[in-house]
């Protein structure tokens, strides 16, 4: 497999985390299936590592921009690169201009494409922008305000990645796969969907674990702690299916009272544990840094893995 990662930054992504996530991957899965989605880090993660290898993956998330982009990357990936060659030259040239500039035109072609309907010329034009918008904007981040537009301030970089052209290539590469499904809508359809034998990973909008690091806004609609405790219902649910699941989120009193002190789920047999991570989510920035998250699941965590040939394929991964 070639070097893939993910093409986006994600608030609570899981790249630094993926040493720990990796000691519960399962050693069999019938199918794969990440219902938020974000910057697929886990799935590129398994894919890299050939576990998914002719195995079903399905790729959901309720963010409709996010998955038309990983729509139109799939599908359209040279005009992607050359739309966003345009705009890394008129960053280079005057970065807050354009920056402020392309925002702007981000959310005029968004509500356009949501009230005309989508068309091929600006699914590019938006998918570009959002890629954009994401390698130059404040930490990342994808954030909505009550209106719906998008509204997050230039980031202070140097000199940003904007275009990386054959890591794009690579992940289009990987999403044209026709075990490749990507849908947009709620994380709800796994409930129904997933079967016993599959493998479920959930990273949700994490519970905030105080004022200051409250950051749910990756739609209009945010994930309140109702969202949570339906969200709950869903992994139990899972669970008893005979799914394996994992669960990431953070060590807010909240999740805590959902998976680490509750009846149903250790009946279930989810189990919590805690791992180490560096948020920089927080208004102060003292608050920042090494944070408790914990991973909740129904699968033994193993004492890690290691790298092993496969005879001219790539490098496999053995977890032991």
């Amino acid at each position: 497999m070639r070097a893939i990662k993910p093409f986006l930054k994600w608030a609570g992504g899981k790249r630094q985390l993926l040493p720990e996530i990796r000691r519960f991957y399962p050693r069999q899965l019938e199918r794969y299936w990440e219902p938020f989605a974000g910057s697929g880090a886990v799935f590129f993660d398994l894919k890299a590592a050939g576990l998914l290898e002719r195995k079903p993956a399905f790729l959901i998330d309720n963010n409709a921009d996010l998955v038309g982009c990983y729509q139109t990357l799939r599908d359209q990936v040279e005009d992607v690169i050359q739309t966003l060659e345009t705009l890394r030259r008129r960053h280079d040239r005057d970065a807050r201009q354009t920056y402020y500039d392309v925002r702007r035109r981000f959310n005029a072609e968004r509500m356009r494409r949501l009230q005309d309907g989508d068309t091929a010329a600006n699914r590019v034009e938006l998918a570009a922008m959002l890629i954009y918008l994401n390698r130059t904007g404040f930490n990342g981040l994808f954030r909505l305000n009550a209106r719906g537009s998008f509204n997050v301030p230039i980031g202070r970089y140097t000199n940003p990645r904007v275009c990386d052209a054959d890591n794009l290539r690579n992940v289009s590469a990987v999403l044209r796969d026709r075990t490749v499904s990507i849908q947009c809508g709620s994380y709800e359809l796994v409930a129904d969907q997933a079967c016993a034998g599959d493998f479920v990973y959930f990273d949700p909008p994490y519970a905030p674990t105080s004022a200051t690091a409250n950051f749910r806004a990756y739609t209009a609609e945010g994930f309140s702690t109702r969202d949570q405790k339906r969200l709950q219902r869903v992994v139990i649910g899972l669970a008893r299916k005979g799914c394996a699941v994992l669960l990431s989120n953070s060590s807010a009193a909240e999740i805590e009272r959902l998976y680490e002190h509750n009846t149903e789920a250790s009946r279930a047999g989810l189990k919590v544990f805690r791992v180490k991570a560096r948020r920089a989510i927080n208004s102060k920035a003292k608050s920042r840094g090494p944070v408790d998250e914990l991973l909740v699941s129904n699968l033994e965590r193993r004492a890690g893995w290691s790298k092993t040939s496969a005879g001219g394929r790539g490098s496999r991964t053995t977890i032991v």
